[in-house]
């Protein structure tokens, strides 16, 4: 079968190269905004819609008129009125769902922090990844590419490049492992509780920098808008995020990886964290976790290495004794279960319950069930 992979490496570009780098990215949200504009003025004046092609075709006159966009890839200008293009069928999406639509964004300068090219302006020579107009740049080949090239991006993070290659790679179907069966149950306690009983600790990364980042915000807010101290004040509340994320996100990798390696089949809730986080008492505790990017993570893993994944209703799994599958009722504050049922008169911690609930619900009491 045929699977989507993308591959994310370090670049270290030139000073000279990163000023051109800048210089593409300005020119894209240029044209972001500018596409955009049009698209809200002829609607608003008009009452007619710009489509995507339309704006395609005026492309290169745009690049006639002007030296700037010479300089940057026709597949590059293409890329960003698809993005304008997706960003509105996303909010005529929501118009029509009866959600809050939120009309597409002009961006700012710290808004708009990558470009892709398609098949050309870009080669990979002499280990180098040479871009047309910009040069050969340094990248630090973490781990081997695989299968066949479909995009290359280029993102700026704060004060570093990276580049990230799509690749279309060719896989054998994987054979289902003859593991045993796990359900996990998310948290806050414990980040995780696994339907056998042990545990993933909460790391809480922001919680953990939260000192450093509201002193860096502080000082942020003293400094005059506009000004290059503000720049470089801006520029260290960006790199403790992106250290948060990086952290966050190397956790979520590890973890599934354990989980996926010890297992045969994975019982998860599908959870609608976009709900979760209107609890303001919890909602920042919540987004710390980074449940959702652990189990798209975990999903992903499990998929690729033949897993069945089975996805449940969360709505009362820490309500009901996975023992006897009746309800046991629980405050928020009550962290044990015990089933009152002589019958049953299961005990053990609540998440641990919860979880053995999931996999109850999954089915996948054995893996390849």
């Amino acid at each position: 079968m045929q699977v989507r992979k993308a591959f994310r490496y370090r670049l270290y570009p030139t000073s000279s190269q990163a000023s051109e780098l800048d210089r593409i990215l300005w020119r894209c949200r240029d044209l972001y905004n500018a596409a955009l504009y049009q698209r809200r003025e002829a609607y608003r004046v008009c009452g007619i819609s710009v489509s995507y092609y339309a704006q395609k075709r005026e492309l290169p006159g745009v690049r006639r008129a002007d030296a700037q966009y010479r300089a940057v890839g026709s597949q590059v200008l293409q890329d960003v009125i698809h993005r304008v293009e997706l960003a509105c069928a996303a909010f005529f999406r929501r118009l029509k769902a009866g959600e809050k639509p939120g009309y597409p964004r002009f961006r700012g300068r710290d808004r708009y922090d990558s470009f892709t090219y398609s098949q050309a302006g870009w080669k990979i020579q002499d280990g180098r990844l040479d871009l047309t107009g910009i040069g050969a740049i340094k990248v630090k080949w973490s781990r081997p590419i695989q299968g066949t090239i479909k995009t290359v991006t280029i993102r700026r993070d704060a004060d570093q490049w990276y580049v990230c290659f799509s690749c279309v790679v060719e896989s054998a179907d994987p054979v289902p492992p003859d593991r045993p069966a796990v359900g996990i149950d998310v948290g806050l306690e414990y980040f995780g509780t696994l339907s056998d009983g042990r545990h993933i600790d909460n790391p809480r990364y922001f919680r953990e920098a939260d000192e450093v980042l509201a002193q860096r915000q502080r000082k942020l807010q003293t400094k005059k808008g506009g000004s290059k101290n503000r720049r470089r004040a801006k520029l260290l509340v960006a790199k403790a995020h992106r250290r948060i994320r990086n952290k966050r996100r190397d956790f979520a990798h590890k973890a599934a990886r354990k989980i996926v390696d010890a297992h045969g089949a994975i019982a998860i809730e599908g959870l609608r964290i976009k709900n979760m986080v209107r609890n303001h008492s919890l909602a920042k505790s919540i987004s710390d976790a980074g449940w959702n990017q652990f189990l798209t993570i975990l999903v992903t893993k499990a998929e690729e290495a033949g897993l069945r994944v089975g996805v449940v209703n969360p709505a009362g799994t820490s309500q009901v004794c996975s023992g006897c599958g009746r309800t046991v009722p629980k405050t928020l504050d009550d962290r044990w279960h015990t089933c009152p049922y002589e019958d049953c008169g299961l005990s053990l911690q609540k998440d641990h319950n919860s979880a053995r609930e999931i996999l109850n619900r999954a089915g996948l009491a054995r893996a390849g069930v």
